[in-house]
């Protein structure tokens, strides 16, 4: 019962997360709807993902890996979020503190899933290859953050873009977790195996590309004539 509870707690706020990140990413960037559905997607994905790290620890037979990914989608949430708040573009103690707690998430995935490689038997449920991927995406965050420690500084653009990518991969995960995670068991046998649910996920990443792209790409205005 306990864990029934705790799942329940963990997909509710991941549905909510799923909804107010969609608004936040459709919405014109800065402004009100995409600041204020950020910010519920915010808060609520990182209730999900709390709660998604717990039960994959109370349920570790069945769910370990779900520790791994809330951990993962919380330095994600919090680095994001940090990037959009240092006006400045100078990291402050917090974003190394994230950047460490990533890293050490990182190296735990990558021997857990050479070692399931190796054995060629699934850890906890889960194939190598899915701990693979997870690591894969928190060594590119560790690489963003290794390159920010480093340069000490971001422009604006690639601040802008820092927390893009990282707000949506944690969307990404939040629909993976309502789709086809754990929450995929709300769905019929067969829209599960339609394949109908991994659309919000490839939208996603889809979307997360196109405003990179326009972020990254775009052309510095010109100044205005005196």
């Amino acid at each position: 019962m306990q864990a029934e509870l705790i799942m329940a707690a963990h997909v509710a706020p991941g549905a909510l997360a799923v909804a107010a990140g969609a608004a936040a990413l459709a919405a014109p960037k800065g402004r009100w709807t995409h600041v204020h559905a950020g910010r519920v997607f915010v808060i609520a994905m990182g209730l999900s993902s709390a709660v998604g790290a717990g039960l994959g620890l109370v349920r570790a037979e069945t769910f370990y890996i779900t520790f791994h990914a809330g951990v993962l989608a919380l330095c994600l949430l919090a680095s994001g979020w940090l990037a959009a708040r240092a006006r400045s573009g100078a990291p402050g103690p917090a974003t190394g503190v994230v950047a460490a707690a990533n890293l050490i998430n990182v190296v735990a995935l990558v021997v857990i899933g050479v070692l399931a490689a190796r054995s060629g038997q699934p850890f906890r449920g889960f194939p190598a290859q899915d701990y693979l991927v997870l690591a894969g995406m928190g060594a590119t965050a560790a690489a963003g953050d290794i390159t920010l420690l480093w340069r000490a500084r971001l422009g604006d653009r690639h601040r802008t873009a820092r927390h893009l990518w990282r707000m949506c991969l944690g969307f990404f995960i939040a629909a993976g977790s309502a789709f086809t995670g754990p929450g995929a068991a709300a769905f019929s046998e067969a829209v599960r195996q339609s394949g109908v649910l991994a659309l919000p996920e490839l939208t996603i990443l889809l979307l997360m590309l196109f405003w990179l792209a326009r972020t990254l790409l775009a052309r510095l205005r010109p100044e205005p004539a005196s």
